[in-house]
């Protein structure tokens, strides 16, 4: 079994393509097992670990969007 992380630095930005507002930087903390034996591979990847607060880069004149909150996806590959 491994395990791994990442920590997204994220500074301030503009929120539309006008630059016509900023929207503020965020730090996310993402981390993941992985198990592989054989033909079996197994993760499970836990997003935004410290369920931070931020807006994703939006190119949409609609304005922007929250980032997901704390995620746990699971994957199971099979290799023939």
């Amino acid at each position: 079994m491994k395990a791994g992380a990442g920590v997204f630095l994220v500074g301030e930005r503009f929120g539309d393509p006008d630059n016509s507002f900023s929207v503020p930087g965020y730090t996310r903390v993402d981390a993941a097992l992985y198990y592989r034996r054989g033909w079996l591979n197994a993760a499970l990847n836990f997003k935004n670990v410290l369920s931070a607060q931020y807006i994703e880069a939006s190119f949409y004149r609609t304005g922007a969007f929250p980032g997901a909150p704390f995620t746990v996806q699971g994957t199971l590959e099979v290799r023939f």
